[in-house]
């Protein structure tokens, strides 16, 4: 099973912003529920840098990732960067 990792840091000042986007994203997600889809989104210890893991399909297609994504450009500091990654293991208790 292949997973897209997406890596990116904002600006300083965007970083509130970017993380009640994303949390947008998860209300819609919780609403939708799209068959197949898993998502994970991170913050890190920094503050500005974002960690996201998507696998499936349906993401794209939510208004509020639509929104996320309309001025990421305006919020980047750096990125981001897409790398593939095969799951080796999964725990959920």
């Amino acid at each position: 099973m292949s997973s897209a990792v997406i890596r990116y840091q904002t600006k300083p000042e965007a970083a509130d912003e970017n993380q009640r986007l994303i949390e947008m994203v998860f209300a819609e997600l919780a609403n939708s529920a799209p068959p197949g889809l898993r998502y994970n989104s991170f913050r890190l210890a920094d503050g500005v840098t974002f960690l996201h893991v998507a696998d499936g399909e349906g993401l794209t297609d939510l208004a509020a990732f639509q929104e996320f994504q309309r001025n990421l450009p305006d919020r980047l500091a750096a990125g981001p960067t897409r790398e593939d990654a095969t799951l080796v293991g999964s725990y959920t208790p």
